[in-house]
Parts: structure tokens; C-alpha cells; sequence
């Protein structure tokens, strides 16, 4: 009987195990009903997603797919990107024109920065050891936030306004979206949504295009992803993510595949922990409602 019992002991232990397994790392996470999210960054095996009407953040586990909201919902906040960075969330505020850093643990508003005044979209960001820089959409400009030791936000007084020159030019509608660095912060690199063009970008603004293989382009390009010489672009409308092989001086690149997947549903930005893609769905084409459905996708890189 001892024996019988053990061997029962075991087969449980076994299939508790097997489904443990299976259920950790979901390829699909949801999120709160109704939370109309943008931007996802990753930090280990944790995440964090911004509602872009609310300005709240939710932070969750990839392992477990379980979170809560961090940052609660407040009036004239809005959350699109967003990039985890030595503690802190740096939050791009749409069309608020500002720029939102919060305690990554507490979730607690460490600064608020008024990036522009009017006309603006501020839509991505990227952190880099020495700055924080984002996007506007609607201007041909980058802002940059200095960081001091630690990673340091800086004064709302030390904030620059850079202008884009060089190969880029500014288009009617939506432009620069997704921004990304290199490992060593000295070239940023972006992503024109509308002409689906990309660009290197120095830190002086002085930019030029990444000429794709066969003529290639990327419209509809929104959140971006610089993986060593891989880089990802979301295609959101398409409901794909394209990956590209750059050269070593990220002059000229060639796409190798674009990422589908079927739980994909306009899709606008992606983070990643290891061989895995985390795209989260924005659903723009579903009329959003207290109830609707909003989930992660997790991608195969």
C-alpha cells in the first residue's frame, strides 16, 4: 500500500509540475477590461502597459500573466510609450504635450515635464545612460531629458528641444513614432509612420535614412525594437512586425520575415525578455467601451 501511495505521490507531483509549466510565460495576457493601451515596456520578467486616455499604468508578470494598475488614472495625464529604466518609468504623454517619470516600484510621480506647449503629440521614448529622448509625431523635433548619476531625471529647466535635419523631412499627418538606441546611447534610431521610412539619428539631430534592401519600407510604423543588429517595427494596421537585418554601420538593412500571429489586433509596441516578442494590441478598429477586451501577444523573435 506504502508503495501504491508513493507512486500516486509521484504521478501528481508530475502532472502539477507539467502544468506549471505549461502555464507559465501565456502566450496571451490580458489586461483590464476597457484599459485602451499603447506602450509596453519590459525589466526582467516584469512588464508594464499605459491607458492612453487615463495616463494609469499596469504592471504585470510575463511569468504568470497576473498584475495590477500601478499608476492610477488621473485627469490630464495620458500614457503612449513608455521605457523602464533603473527604477523609474519614463511615460510619453500624447497629446498632453508632457512627459511623466514614476517610481517603478510605488508607481509614485517622481517629475512632470512640459516637452511643448501645443500641436504636439509626444508618442515614444528611449532611455539611454546620460538621457531620456522622445518623439513627437506631430513636430520634426526630439526632446531630450537629461539623466544625472543613477539614471536621475533632470530640471524641467534642462530640457532640449532638438531639431531634425539631415535626410529627414516632415510630412502631412503622423511622422516619427517608435525611437530605440543603440547599446552605447550615441545613435538613435526612428521609425516615420507615415512614409514607413527609418532613420539613424544623432545626438546633435542629424539624421539619416536606413536604405532598406529591394525598396522595402515600413508603413503603419509605430513602436520599434533595436535587438544588437536586429531591429523589430510594428506595423500596427497590418497587424504584423517586421524584422530587419542592419549592417554593422545600421547604414542599409534588408527585412527578413514579418511576425504574424492570430491573437494580434493592431498591435502598436513591443518590448522583450529573452527570445520572446511582447506586442500589446491597441484594437483601434473596436469601439472602445468599459468592457472591452484588451490583451499582450507574446511573439516568437
Amino acid at each position: 500500500m506504502t508503495r501504491v501511495l508513493l507512486v500516486l505521490a509521484g504521478t501528481v507531483l508530475v502532472t502539477a509540475s507539467a502544468l506549471a509549466a505549461q502555464t507559465a510565460f501565456p502566450g496571451r495576457i490580458d489586461l483590464p477590461d476597457g484599459f485602451q493601451p499603447e506602450g509596453i515596456a519590459t525589466t526582467g520578467e516584469q512588464f508594464f502597459v499605459g491607458s492612453i486616455p487615463t495616463g494609469a499604468v499596469y504592471r504585470g508578470s510575463l511569468r504568470t500573466g497576473n498584475g495590477a494598475v500601478l499608476v492610477p488614472p488621473q485627469a490630464g495625464r495620458a500614457a503612449i510609450g513608455l521605457k523602464a529604466d533603473r527604477g523609474r518609468l519614463f511615460v510619453s504623454g500624447g497629446g498632453t504635450g508632457k512627459a511623466f517619470v514614476y517610481s517603478a516600484k510605488t508607481g509614485a510621480l517622481i517629475r512632470a515635464y512640459e516637452l511643448s506647449t501645443g500641436g504636439s503629440f509626444i508618442n515614444d521614448v528611449v532611455v539611454t545612460k546620460l538621457a531620456a529622448w522622445f518623439t513627437d509625431s506631430f513636430k520634426p523635433v526630439l526632446y531630450r531629458v537629461p539623466l544625472g548619476p543613477g539614471g536621475r531625471p533632470g530640471a524641467a529647466s534642462s530640457v532640449k528641444t532638438v531639431q531634425l535635419s539631415g535626410d529627414y523631412q516632415q510630412q502631412s499627418g503622423f511622422n516619427v513614432n517608435g525611437i530605440d538606441a543603440t547599446a552605447n546611447g550615441k545613435t538613435l534610431v526612428i521609425v516615420q509612420s507615415g512614409t514607413g521610412k527609418l532613420f539613424t539619428v544623432a545626438p546633435t539631430g542629424a539624421a539619416r535614412e536606413i536604405a532598406l534592401a529591394g525598396g522595402e519600407s515600413v508603413p503603419n510604423g509605430d513602436g520599434i525594437l533595436l535587438d544588437g543588429r536586429t531591429l523589430y517595427v510594428v506595423q500596427n494596421q497590418l497587424n504584423v512586425v517586421a524584422k530587419i537585418s542592419l549592417a554593422p554601420n545600421l547604414r542599409v538593412g534588408s527585412v527578413t520575415r514579418r511576425i504574424s500571429n492570430p491573437g494580434l489586433d493592431v498591435p502598436t509596441t513591443i518590448a522583450d525578455l529573452g527570445s520572446r516578442l511582447y506586442a500589446v494590441n491597441a484594437r483601434f478598429g473596436t469601439p472602445p467601451t468599459p468592457t472591452t477586451d484588451y490583451w499582450i501577444t507574446r511573439l516568437k523573435k
